[in-house]
């Protein structure tokens, strides 16, 4: 398996150092870029793209950020392989799917990944955990600069970065983090505040981005409009609405303690039941499950030394991990009996709830 090197670190929400807050769990910049003289991926032919799979390469390999990183071809793995990949945020669902000439450079720490000829010949991505734009900014600023030093990027003085989507014209920029945002849900407040993001002209999506769902209660959010912006400005912007809606979270967290500790506390203690008793669990009612334990490492019923744990096994609680872990694929209720049989043996020794500190804390 040649994605083996890379699951010798154990599986995290995302790389880089310091543990992910309460609320929001990571930030995440990435840039799209396209070669000058070859077409879009999308009408590419396959000789066009293995030529920018080798020049992508070879300039990635090149670069101080991505010195002894990780070099993959896609269309060398198998589909478990692209599945775990996915799983940690490594590559994006369209990649694992994309044709000859696909592939991925992913630095030692796995904070940083170059994509190659997904929807565009390039797609950077730069992640650490937290809530911390500008240093993200910074490393993904820094690897761009020296990817194009070695590359000839397509750029227009009137347009920017050009690239396959119209959306993505201009600083080619996404600025987005994952946010953990339970109270919201539970308050039944998650549309409305959708809403006023979408007004903003934020995005908001699930645990993998467009098209996937917010099981967990885990979102990303992210601009939509790329191009007429400076990426400072882009940024500050982003940052202003995340910093309103971190408020939101927390407001929505008190008034459930204040007005509606019972049902609270009660769906915490079930989520704490479930994980360690239950011996068939599918991949959403295990994000639920784990959701509920972090928010209460949040509200200090466990000790917040517990949320690392929590935030590992959303990862390798997901299908591909939990085949991996088999050695091999398994049909549904197979997989949702492993998936249980994890979490019991790994949280086996998580420590009693302490309902009282709740309102000790509040």
């Amino acid at each position: 398996m040649q994605i083996l090197p890379i699951l010798d670190t154990p599986a995290e929400v995302v790389p880089g150092g310091s543990p992910s807050g309460p609320i929001v769990l990571s930030t995440r910049i990435r840039l799209a870029r396209n070669l000058r003289d070859f077409p879009f991926p999308g009408w590419a032919k396959e000789a066009q793209r293995r030529e920018i799979f080798t020049r992508c390469i070879e300039a990635a390999n090149a670069t101080t950020q991505m010195k002894k990183a990780y070099v993959l071809d896609l269309t060398a793995l198998d589909d478990l392989e692209k599945q775990v990949l996915v799983e940690r945020h490594l590559i994006s669902r369209e990649l694992s799917s994309a044709s000859p000439g696909a592939g991925v450079v992913v630095s030692r720490d796995h904070g940083m990944a170059v994509m190659i000829n997904e929807e565009d010949h390039l797609r950077l991505q730069v992640m650490r955990p937290g809530f911390q734009f500008k240093r993200v900014w910074k490393l993904a600023d820094a690897l761009d600069n020296s990817l194009e030093e070695k590359l000839d990027l397509a750029f227009s003085p009137e347009l920017g970065y050009l690239t396959a989507c119209p959306t993505n014209l201009g600083t080619g920029l996404r600025a987005s983090v994952m946010m953990h945002l339970p109270g919201l849900v539970l308050a039944s407040q998650m549309e409305q505040a959708i809403r006023a993001v979408n007004q903003l002209g934020l995005a908001v999506r699930g645990w993998y981005g467009e098209g996937s769902e917010a099981s967990g209660s885990i979102f990303q959010i992210s601009n939509q409009q790329t191009l007429g912006e400076s990426e400072e400005d882009i940024i500050k912007r982003v940052t202003s609405v995340l910093q309103t809606i971190v408020e939101q979270e927390q407001n929505a967290r008190a008034k459930l303690l204040e007005g509606d500790s019972v049902k609270l506390l009660d769906k915490i203690g079930r989520a704490y039941g479930t994980v360690r008793n239950a011996h068939l669990l599918t991949s959403v009612e295990a994000m639920n499950c784990l959701s509920l334990l972090r928010l209460a490492a949040d509200l200090t019923l466990l000790p917040d030394t517990e949320r690392p744990r929590l935030d590992r096994l959303f990862i390798e609680s997901q299908p591909g991990h939990v085949q991996l872990a088999a050695k091999g694929l398994m049909e549904g209720q197979k997989r949702d009996l492993a998936r249980a049989r994890f979490l019991r043996e790994q949280l086996s020794a998580l420590p009693p709830l302490n309902f009282d500190r709740a309102f000790e804390k509040n």
